[in-house]
């Protein structure tokens, strides 16, 4: 039985993990994966519960919002924002990832002016279609496309419909570009730098991608992962409040009756609110998400386990 001194000695040496609620902007480095990213980021706050509100590839870097304990509920509305990038366009080379992790699928001589560049990428501003890449999260049967590729299995993809609301390219030398993109939920920017590459008869693929911004969140509000883990448990003071996920919604305040008819479970009416989704709130303090329908009957979509400071 080890003695009382090893087993204290022990408990320190475990990480901490304790109830953290709230919501990081992190600047991922390029290097690791959005998971890994978390993963330092939860030890350094010694948070009991994490997640991240959709994946960066290893060699994106950028804005990865993280969502700690309560906020995770509400995770979603960032899955279906709209989100911009900056990436470098390397034309006349074809990988297999369309990165430049990928092996080398093909090489072709570039002959294309970047006046052919931006009469080409005109054609990829609106609403277009893509081919979801193989080497993806997407699923099938439970499995995400990147492990059959990495099988080298080729599974049948539907094309899906996108919007790129903004496309302005800048050019750097002889055969890469600069592209910065604004675009909808579901964009590959990979995709599209291929795409457009395609389109000029050479092939391309991305030598660098960077996210700029997830909704009303900015790359400039994030913090680089080396600053939280030298931080350490002070990086909490870099939370944003657990609804800061769902700012966009209107803000709706009950009444004692109300707040306590909906953490019972139970619908509430309410007169002359207009139908729609809202951040709950009483006495001053998040209670969640609630949806009032065309009869004016608030229910309850997600709310927080406990009240939690707003």
């Amino acid at each position: 039985m080890p003695s009382g001194a090893a087993r204290q000695a022990s408990a320190r040496a475990r990480p901490l993990k304790e109830r953290v609620d709230g919501v990081l902007l992190l600047d991922k480095p390029v290097g690791i994966s959005s998971n890994a990213a978390l993963q330092r980021a939860r030890r350094a706050l010694g948070a009991a519960k994490a997640g991240h509100t959709g994946t960066l590839d290893p060699l994106a870097s950028g804005l990865l919002p993280l969502a700690f304990g309560e906020s995770t509920k509400f995770s979603q509305s960032l899955l279906d924002a709209d989100k911009a990038y900056e990436a470098v366009v390397c034309l006349g080379v074809s990988t297999t990832t369309g990165d430049a992790e990928g092996e080398v699928l093909a090489r072709a001589p570039v002959e294309a002016s970047f006046a052919d560049v931006e009469d080409a990428a005109a054609g990829f501003r609106g609403e277009i279609e893509q081919l979801p890449p193989m080497y993806s999260a997407l699923k099938h049967a439970g499995r995400p496309l990147y492990e059959y590729a990495r099988e080298g299995i080729d599974i049948e993809r539907k094309r899906r419909r996108v919007t790129i609301y903004d496309l302005v390219c800048a050019p750097i030398d002889a055969t890469h570009f600069r592209m910065t993109v604004r675009c909808s939920k579901g964009t590959y920017v990979r995709t599209l730098g291929e795409d457009i590459g395609h389109a000029l008869g050479c092939g391309a693929h991305l030598s660098a991608l960077r996210r700029t911004a997830i909704g009303a969140f900015c790359i400039d509000e994030a913090i680089g992962l080396d600053v939280v883990e030298a931080a350490g448990l002070d990086a909490r003071a870099h939370l944003l409040p657990v609804d800061a996920l769902i700012g966009e919604l209107p803000r709706l305040d009950l009444n004692d009756d109300d707040a306590r008819r909906l953490l019972h479970g139970q619908s509430t009416e309410l007169a002359q609110v207009a139908a729609g989704r809202y951040r709950l709130y009483a006495d001053d303090r998040f209670l969640g998400l609630g949806e009032v329908d065309g009869a004016g009957v608030l229910s309850s979509c997600r709310l927080v386990s406990t009240l939690v400071q707003s």
